[in-house]
Order: structure tokens, then sequence, then C-alpha cells
């Protein structure tokens, strides 16, 4: 019966290649066709445009076009190099973008973890409404509601501050003040996606670990510890990855909706250096190379942190 059913598979494997990619093409053509609208928007859209990075490497001008302006190598790179801008802009790309890493990435694990023990199904799906909602609102209108709240002149909070008896706070118009602000919005903006994402892992954990560890006596957070963490563990290395990638990119919608003339420390960042160069200044040469930098750089981010999470995985540790 092996030696036949061997014998079979090899029969039908060779009638496979024989047919070869044209038959399968034939075959399955419906198939084909919807994936090459999906490949072709990704090519025209996503790839194509890669070759408008030949710029940063030429003093760029928009009359001669992409392959008549003069080649210039890394001079670009140089010169933004040697910008204070520059350097201001990658310490406050990092500063902003490790501190959200900090408190809007551990914010939804917490958040998820605790709803996770909520009983009340009513309850637990009109809290993930809640927080889900402001997912949906765009930076402009984030910026407008803070201001509205926030202003030291005119804001609702400063205004029921007062109104107890304290002194107005400037948190927007303060830089120190500004930054704590900026992440708190942050945080309040995003993690009730993240949210939904460890509560849909949580979900797939077997009911049957909690019910031995009940009966082996462990308590609410020695469960959550030993059994609901571990079982996540593969979602949180995950976005912890696509995040690290993010960590050289920050907002610039965020920023530019947050940002006002009396707070200037923490607001320059590569996005926004790219738009003042750029679109401002008219310097797409270099705007581009800042943009070809702060890529490359999470590229390697990304490949690095993904394989060090593996070798951590490899050895037990994740």
């Amino acid at each position: 019966m092996k030696v036949a059913n061997a014998s079979k598979t090899n029969h039908n494997a060779l009638l496979r290649k024989q047919e070869g990619p044209l038959y399968f093409l034939k075959r399955d053509w419906q198939l084909y066709l919807l994936v090459a609208i999906p490949l072709a928007f990704v090519i025209v859209f996503k790839y194509l445009p890669m070759t408008g990075l030949v710029i940063a490497f030429k003093d760029y001008k928009i009359a001669r076009g992409f392959w008549g302006s003069e080649w210039v190598g890394f001079q670009m790179f140089q010169e933004i190099f040697s910008k204070p801008d520059f350097t201001r802009a990658i310490r406050n790309t990092l500063l902003l973008n490790v501190l959200d890493l900090i408190f809007s990435f551990t914010m939804p694990i917490i958040l998820a973890l605790m709803l996770n023990e909520v009983k009340s199904v009513k309850f637990k799906r009109a809290n993930q409404t809640l927080l889900y909602l402001p997912h949906f609102l765009s930076w402009v209108i984030i910026g407008a509601i803070a201001y509205q709240l926030l202003s030291e002149g005119s804001g609702v909070v400063n205004n029921v501050i007062e109104l107890m008896g304290g002194n107005r706070i400037p948190f927007l118009q303060e830089d120190t003040n500004w930054l704590i602000s900026y992440l708190a919005i942050g945080v309040w903006n995003s993690m009730g996606w993240g949210t939904i994402i460890y509560l849909a892992a949580m979900s797939g954990i077997n009911p049957e670990l909690y019910e031995a560890a009940t009966v082996d006596g462990a308590g609410r957070w020695r469960k959550v510890w030993n059994i609901t963490l571990p079982s996540i563990r593969a979602t949180i290395v995950t976005l912890l990855i696509m995040n690290l990638g993010k960590i050289m990119e920050g907002s610039f919608e965020r920023i530019y909706a947050l940002q006002n003339k009396a707070t200037t420390e923490f607001t320059t960042t590569i996005p926004v250096l790219v738009y003042r160069w750029g679109i401002e200044s008219g310097n797409f040469s270099r705007a581009t190379a800042v943009g070809l930098f702060q890529s490359v750089i999470g590229i390697i981010l990304v490949i690095t942190a993904d394989r060090v999470a593996k070798k951590l995985g490899e050895d037990g540790i994740l």
C-alpha cells in the first residue's frame, strides 16, 4: 500500500511538472486576476515612486527632471549632517518616539489585561467602544480639542483649576508641559487600537489553563503573569518590532496639530524637517536625503529587532 501511494504521489508530481505554469494560469485565471489588481497597485504606487530617491544624490532642478539634474553623489548627505537642525531633529525624534514606545506601547497591554478580568460583557464592550473611538479622529480635530481643553488663557481645564483656587498651567505653552501633554494625548489616541488587538489574542487562550491554575490555588495576578502574558507573547513581540521600525519616523500630523510658536524645543523632528526643507523651502534633494536616511535607519532597526526577538525566543527567554 505504501509503495502504491508513493508511486501515485510521484506520478502526480511528474504530471504537475510537465503541465507547467501555463496550465495553472489557465485553470485558476480568476484567482490570478484578483491577485494582480492589488499587486499592480503596490508596484505603481509603492515601488515605482522609489525611483525618485535618486534625487537625494543629485542637485535636483524641477525643470531638468530626475535624470537631467546634476549628479552630486553624497554631497547632500554631507550638508544635512553638518546642519544643527538635523542633529536637533534626530534628538527630538528619538526622544519623542522612545517615550511613546514606553507609554503608548505598554498602556494597551495593561488596559487589555484589566478589561480581560472584567466579567460583565456589556461593560467590557462599552469600554472597548469608548477607547477605540479616538482612533478614528484626525490629528487636526484632536489638536483643536486639545487647545480648547488645555489652552492656558481660555482652556476648559484651566478654567476649572482657577475656579478651584489653583493657578493656570501652561499645558501647551511651555516646553516640558507640552512634552507631557503630547505623550498623554498620544496614549489616549492609540491605546484603544492596541487594546483590541491584545484582547483578540487573549480570547484565543484555552480556558482550561485558567481552570487548572485555579485548582492549583493560583490567584488572579499569578494567572495573568504565568498564563495570559506568555500566551500573548507572540503578539507583543510582533507589535514591538513594528513599533521599533517607526522609532525614527514620528508623527508629522501629531506634531503640527499640537505645536505653537511658544514651544519649539521638541517640535523639530525628522518628518517636520523634511516638510520644511522640501515643501516650504523647495530643496527637494536635501529633503529626500533626510527621508532616505530615516528609512535606512528604520529598516536596520526592524531587522535587528526581528533577529533579537528570534534569538531570545530560541533561547526560551521570550
